[in-house]
């Protein structure tokens, strides 16, 4: 890359924390700040953020990231150009337009309460459970923002009456931020970006715009959506009250669009996030492909007004790292995620126990919200470190399962010929800092795993996206640039074939365990 001065930030929202991350022209991060925010649990298989919690700590992240980058020495102040934003999917708020406030809490993508309202729509839409996926390529799914959007229409009187009144807006996590960052009731611009769209389940995946006939389906009004824009453009700028007045939000993407962006993935190439879930994504090019076996058509990214689409093949993944927590917070097994790695290492196996983390059903490519978490094997010989090994396998089994129907679905564009015929899966997030879980998910695919120095490649995606909107970086500055590349780790498969095969046909068993579960006596 070539040297300018300035500095782009960005904005990283997930599921269980907020970041502000300030990179400089060689991509590289010189300052950040991260703050943990309260997951709500009112009902099992109900999960909620509270949009105020979510702004506020937007705020004192970036706040603290300039205090840090200041007392570095680097002059943030004079030097930052845009910022970008990226954030949890499908999680959905609705507000008022005249107070700014919330009409309920956030529902987060995990959240399983809608799933009466899928069972009714299957039964009652011609098309079943694959009824809109022509139009958006996401099956009916308890995933999807329309879902929890139609739940608190049907479910929350400050909804319905603020819908009547035309003082209700909708949007995911993005267009709750940016519309808030722009000046919120003094004229905030009420917009989302194509990939947070396409999750929506209301967005047409070829002429990115609103669908009508499923607006209309659905009895969703399409006054209280926002408008749909690319994800390399100046949108707005931030307003006053905010640390960073006047400087241009300029990128948006959802989170793993943005890792794919961040991994410089290109057609015919995946990557895989290990965060609160694992996301796969596999872009296909400028071609959706309907998926034969169970994997969702979606975007991979837009860079621009009028850029060519990509799109992609992902596979979700609702319990990954969430599987850890679990294991930290509600059995106690560890006190710290990090000691996960030394725990399952004092074992060369499992001891024959497989772990399926089914806490809320499962995503792709099973779509079974009626599958339940499952741990069998178990005799007396086993100890919390088969446990604790049990859940990293539980990690990389999912993510085989996914990218197994990948390449059922794309055939050669499935694989990446590095010159030795080899598929590289290409890996980020927190989680992938555990060596031990990325031999096990080399072993397991029998394919090597590739982990850049920078793991956070997801906050980077959308550094990239507002830095090419403002000229800051151009393309061949991401997708041209070796240099990541020769310092990434990688990971080989050690395990024998047939050791593989035979934990596979054990790991498929256990899966089957989960399913009719969702209706055991409390």
């Amino acid at each position: 890359m070539a040297k300018e001065n300035g500095f782009i930030g960005s904005i990283d929202q997930g599921t269980t924390s907020t970041r502000f991350i300030i990179y400089d022209h060689d991509a590289r991060a010189v300052a950040s700040h991260q703050v943990e925010f309260t997951q709500f649990y009112p009902e099992a298989g109900w999960v909620e953020h509270d949009p105020m919690e979510i702004l506020e700590s937007v705020k004192v992240c970036i706040a603290k990231a300039l205090d840090k980058a200041t007392a570095d020495g680097h002059n943030v102040d004079g030097g930052l150009k845009a910022i970008g934003l990226t954030d949890q999917r499908e999680t959905t708020v609705v507000w008022s337009k005249s107070t700014g406030l919330p009409l309920h809490k956030a529902i987060v993508w995990m959240d399983a309460r809608t799933s009466s309202i899928c069972r009714r729509l299957e039964k009652e839409l011609s098309g079943g459970r694959s009824h809109f996926v022509e139009s958006c390529g996401l099956p009916i799914s308890t995933y999807f923002s329309a879902m929890k959007l139609l739940w608190l229409m049907e479910n929350v009187d400050d909804v319905k009456d603020a819908i009547k009144k035309g003082d209700a807006i909708f949007g995911t996590i993005d267009t709750w931020l940016i519309w808030n960052m722009t000046g919120g009731v003094n004229g905030g611009l009420h917009v989302t970006d194509v990939t947070n769209a396409s999750r929506t389940m209301l967005m047409n995946l070829k002429t990115l715009n609103w669908d009508q006939d499923t607006l209309k389906t659905l009895g969703i009004p399409a006054e209280i959506l926002p408008k749909i824009v690319s994800n390399s453009e100046v949108i707005g700028e931030i307003c006053k009250g905010w640390p960073i007045p006047g400087i241009k939000i300029a990128g948006c993407l959802g989170d793993q669009h943005a890792a794919m962006l961040g991994q410089a993935c290109r057609k015919g190439e995946a990557k895989s996030t290990y965060g609160t879930g694992a996301f796969i994504l596999l872009n296909t090019g400028e071609v959706p492909i309907k998926s034969g076996h169970g994997l969702l058509t979606t975007l991979a990214y837009k860079l621009g007004p009028q850029a060519h689409t990509n799109y992609a093949l992902e596979g979700s993944i609702a319990i990954a790292g969430a599987a850890v927590q679990w294991l930290r917070d509600s059995l106690g097994i560890i006190k710290s995620a990090s000691e996960i790695e030394d725990l399952a290492a004092m074992v060369d196996s499992t001891g024959g126990v497989y772990f399926v983390p089914a806490f809320n059903g499962l995503f792709a490519p099973w779509w079974r919200e009626d599958a339940r978490g499952v741990c069998i094997g178990i005799t007396r010989f086993t100890n919390k470190s088969h446990i604790a090994r049990a859940v990293l396998e539980s990690m990389c089994f999912q993510v085989k399962d996914v990218l197994d129907s990948m390449n059922k679905d794309a055939g050669e564009k499935g694989s990446l010929d590095n010159g030795k015929k080899e598929f590289l899966l290409r890996v980020d997030g927190g989680a992938t800092a555990n060596n031990l879980l990325m031999q096990i998910q080399a072993d397991l695919m029998g394919s090597p795993v590739v982990r850049p120095v920078d793991i956070e490649t997801t906050a980077l995606g959308a550094a990239y996206a507002a830095g090419l909107a403002v000229g800051f970086w151009n393309e061949a500055d991401i997708f041209e640039s070796g240099e990541k590349a020769k310092n990434s780790k990688v990971f080989r498969p050690a395990m024998e074939e047939e050791t593989r095969k035979k934990k596979v046909a054990s790991w498929c068993k256990a899966v089957e365990r989960t399913f009719d579960l969702a209706d055991l006596s409390m």
